[in-house]
């Protein structure tokens, strides 16, 4: 089963793809880990996207595409895979079916709808440990301003990207960039919605009645 997962910042479509990689066995994917890796690794594509993001740029779709098809030729996507986060353009799309061809198409795209001020609520109230990483939230988590990490006692910060004024924007470019995939796997006959406002719970068991 090769699969795209869509939505929003914060709809959940990372936390539900991680728990179904690993029920399926099979990879979950991001150009994040994708880039990460490859500059690790010095790779010729991973040496071009250093240079690039080292400048302050924008990785090119060339490159972003040519990493994904490096990631996708390797052993462990031979049974399936998830693309999350990827891709975040019509044009991404276009050139990823053109790159799959008609032999490994891609099998489906999850939506996971969420309500935009939901969105926001979810983001603003999303705290993380400075030091390890590790995700909070003030709505369920019991913090205080002194409150430490639990896993390395790390100091709990609200990053610049969660402020309402950057989830807002971040919206802004979704909405213009990416919401158009929707229509773009519907037309395909490809596209399957999910609710992605309900609880963690219930939103993977729709997620695994469909599979």
């Amino acid at each position: 089963m090769r699969m795209i997962f869509l939505g929003a910042p914060g709809c959940g479509k990372g936390t539900q793809a991680s728990v179904l990689s690993e029920k399926k066995n099979i990879p979950q994917i991001s150009t994040g880990d994708i880039l990460r890796k490859a500059v690790a690794d010095g790779t010729e594509l991973g040496k071009k996207a250093k240079t690039i993001m080292e400048s302050g740029d924008l990785v090119p779709d060339d490159i972003i595409l040519g990493l994904i098809k490096e990631r996708l030729e390797q052993k462990d996507c031979d049974n399936g895979y998830i693309l999350d986060g990827f891709p975040r353009t019509l044009v991404q799309a276009e050139s990823l079916d053109d790159m799959l061809g008609q032999e490994k198409p891609i099998d489906c795209a999850v939506y996971f709808e969420v309500d935009e001020k939901e969105i926001i609520k979810r983001l603003t109230s999303r705290r993380t440990c400075s030091q390890c990483g590790k995700i909070y939230n003030i709505l369920t988590d019991d913090l205080s301003e002194d409150t430490a990490c639990n896993v390395c006692g790390g100091k709990i910060i609200q990053r610049d990207d969660d402020s309402e004024e950057t989830v807002k924007n971040r919206l802004v470019v979704y909405n213009e960039k990416t919401l158009p995939l929707k229509a773009f796997y519907e037309k395909q006959g490809k596209l399957k919605n999910i609710d992605g406002s309900q609880t963690i719970e219930n939103v993977r068991a729709d997620l695994e009645s469909l599979f």
